[in-house]
């Protein structure tokens, strides 16, 4: 059966090429066609052996994700829907700027975390996603916006595990796919500039830290336990404060000499001022250099939540920017295709029973924030 080229870091084509009798320089020439040039057809490899090419046809294949659907925002941004099969699909959204190209990629099919206030929790757990269609989504965007823009210089800066899924729960195949990205013969990407983000899956944070270090979001979401259980569920396997050790830990060989911590803004429930306050008094008590992201919530339905008012997200960030963090309000982009942060849902089967799960526990969230009024 023939091999997707796609799921191979440099190290493993290296291996695959030295199985068919072949030099191991010949993955580096392999590796460039496939991820520089978006070669998808071995006779285009113009300076690859005819026996080599030969071989390659008989023993591989550089297979894309179909694309379902592809949606442009008025705003630039762009959303595909790929199909990964068993009636599960995938998104994928790039972001233009003046200055970067972001490509935000997904690393399973639907997630289990469950967060609340995430639409992808919402739809429950399908599968995680090989190596190749994590690197896929990569590959499409960058040579069809190439195509689209008439350009040969690489349009994507930027790539930020932040769609669908929990990347660090999807760790062996999260890993050879990072390895891509950076490598020069591959897209070349700072370690800067590729960003995993994640609940908080703590004993995957200290391995990433030693495999392949690249910069880190946490999705924090509230400054205390009780309300982060109810929030990001992981929590309770993981309270804030393994969850900040581990972050403390990550600086140590992070390419940023910060953390990113993402808080989705929702009205009534984490915003308040005493909810700022405690997570200056959270971060202090912990030393960590970091910066905050607030995430204006996306409403959905199902969720039961609001979007937090305007001024009360710009109160919240100027009491943590009075406080000495860095903080910036992260403006929505491509909600007119259900493109922006936590509308990711794409179409994958409920495995898990997740919305008769997520209605006893949102019942359980407003008991509980309702006993928290010390805080609202």
């Amino acid at each position: 059966m023939a091999v997707n080229l796609l799921d191979f870091d440099l190290e493993g084509l290296a291996a695959f090429c030295e199985s068919l009798g072949e030099k191991k320089f010949r993955a580096t020439q392999l590796f460039r066609w496939v991820h520089q040039k978006g070669a998808d057809q071995f006779d285009d490899m113009s300076d690859l052996a005819r026996s080599l090419r030969d071989k390659l046809k008989g023993n591989a294949e550089i297979t894309a994700l179909p694309v379902m659907t592809q949606h442009i925002s008025a705003d630039g941004t762009i959303k595909w829907l790929f199909d990964v099969g068993g009636g599960d699909a995938v998104e994928t959204v790039f972001i233009p700027e003046s200055d970067r190209g972001t490509l935000c990629i997904s690393s399973q099919a639907g997630c289990a975390v469950g967060c609340r206030f995430c639409s992808t929790g919402h739809q429950g757990f399908s599968r995680n996603l090989k190596t190749w269609e994590i690197l896929a989504q990569l590959w499409f965007a960058e040579h069809f916006l190439r195509k689209h823009l008439g350009v040969q210089e690489r349009v994507i800066s930027n790539v930020v595990m932040m769609g669908m899924g929990e990347p660090l729960q999807n760790y062996a195949a999260l890993v050879p796919a990072l390895r891509t990205m950076l490598d020069d013969h591959g897209y070349g990407l700072s370690r800067r500039r590729v960003t995993v983000s994640t609940s908080g899956v703590v004993p995957m944070m200290d391995r990433l830290k030693d495999d392949c270090p690249v910069a880190l979001a946490v999705s924090l979401h509230a400054p205390t336990d009780v309300l982060r259980d109810n929030l990001v569920p992981l929590n309770k396997k993981y309270p804030l404060v393994e969850l900040l050790s581990a972050c403390k830990r990550y600086l140590e060989r992070a390419p940023r000499d910060f953390i990113t911590f993402e808080y989705c803004m929702l009205d009534g429930v984490n915003d308040s001022p005493e909810h700022a306050r405690a997570l200056l008094t959270l971060v202090r008590e912990a030393d960590i250099p970091c910066k905050f992201n607030l995430i204006p919530f996306n409403p959905f339905p199902a969720s039961g939540l609001l979007r937090s008012k305007n001024n009360v997200v710009q109160e919240f960030a100027r009491i943590l920017l009075d406080g000495g963090l860095v903080t910036t309000v992260r403006k929505t982009r491509g909600d007119d295709i259900d493109a922006a942060c936590g509308q990711l849902a794409g179409d994958v089967k409920d495995r898990t029973n997740v919305s008769n799960r997520i209605s006893k526990q949102r019942t359980i969230m407003l008991q509980q924030i309702g006993e928290q009024k010390n805080f609202n």
